[in-house]
C-alpha cells in the first residue's frame, strides 16, 4: 500500500511541475547528404539518449524497422548490466540497436527521428529526470558509411541553428560493441503504458513521432518479442 501511494504521489507531483514531461519534439530537415548503404538486407544502427526504454518505444513504431533492442553501448561486456551502468563509471550509455531495411527507412531519417523527437541532443550527460554519463547522448556508426553520415548531419543542423543550444551528441567509434540489457528492460513501454515514468517521460515522445514523422509511423509496435528476441 505504501509502496503504491508512494508511486501515486511521485506521479502527480511530477505532473504538477512546470518542467515535467518528455523534452519537446523539434521540427528539423532530413540530412542533406547520406552515403549510401553497402550491400542488402538490413542494416543496424546503435543510438544512445537518455533511458533506453522511450528510444526503444519510438523505433518500435517506425515502419521499416525489424527490431529494436535496449541495451549498453561504450564500456567492457562484463560490466554490461542494469545496476552497474547505473554507477555512471562504466563507460556505457544505455542504448538502442535498431535493425532496419534500408529499403524502407534510410540511416538519414533514423537519425532526423533521434535529433527531432527521441531525445535532446543539447543536453549534455541527461534526459529528462535521469542524469550521468550513461544518459549521454551519443551515436555509435556501425559503419564508415554511418559515422560519415552523422558527422555531416550534426554540422548541416548546427549550421542551420536548428536548435536553441549547441548539439552535444558524440559520436562513437566505428562498430562499438553492444550488449542486450536485461529481459525485463525489453518492451518496457509496451508492457507498462500507465507507469508514470513511460507516461510522464515517453508517451509524449512516441505522440509527437506520429505526428511529426507520419510518413514513417506504425501504429502497432514491432517488440522483441515478436521479432525473435534480442538477437533479432
Amino acid at each position: 500500500m505504501l509502496r503504491r501511494y508512494a508511486i501515486v504521489s511521485a506521479f502527480l507531483a511530477l505532473a504538477a511541475a512546470p518542467s515535467a514531461g518528455a523534452e519537446p519534439a523539434v521540427v528539423i530537415p532530413p540530412p542533406a547528404a547520406e552515403e549510401s548503404a553497402q550491400g542488402a538486407g538490413l542494416e543496424t544502427a546503435v543510438l544512445a539518449g537518455g533511458c533506453f526504454w522511450g528510444i526503444q518505444a519510438i523505433y518500435q513504431h517506425v515502419k521499416g524497422v525489424a527490431n529494436a533492442i535496449s541495451g549498453y553501448a561504450g564500456g567492457a561486456e562484463k560490466d554490461a548490466a542494469y545496476y552497474t551502468v547505473g554507477s555512471g563509471r562504466t563507460g556505457h550509455a544505455e542504448s538502442v540497436k535498431v535493425v532496419f531495411d534500408p529499403k524502407q527507412i534510410s540511416y538519414g531519417q533514423i537519425l532526423q527521428i533521434y535529433f527531432s523527437v527521441a531525445h535532446d541532443p543539447t543536453q549534455l550527460d541527461r534526459q529528462g529526470p535521469d542524469s550521468g554519463p550513461q544518459y549521454r547522448s551519443e551515436i555509435f556508426p556501425q559503419s564508415e558509411a554511418q559515422a560519415k553520415t552523422a558527422k555531416a548531419y550534426i554540422a548541416q543542423l548546427e549550421a542551420a541553428h536548428a536548435f536553441k543550444r549547441p548539439i552535444v551528441t558524440k559520436i562513437g567509434a566505428t562498430k562499438t560493441a553492444f550488449y542486450p540489457a536485461e529481459d525485463y528492460h525489453q518492451d518496457y513501454a509496451v508492457r507498462n503504458p500507465f507507469q508514470p515514468y513511460i507516461v510522464i517521460n515517453d508517451a509524449p515522445k512516441v505522440t509527437n513521432l506520429k505526428k511529426l514523422f507520419p510518413d514513417v509511423w506504425r501504429e502497432q509496435p514491432v517488440t522483441v518479442a515478436k521479432a525473435g528476441g534480442v538477437g533479432g
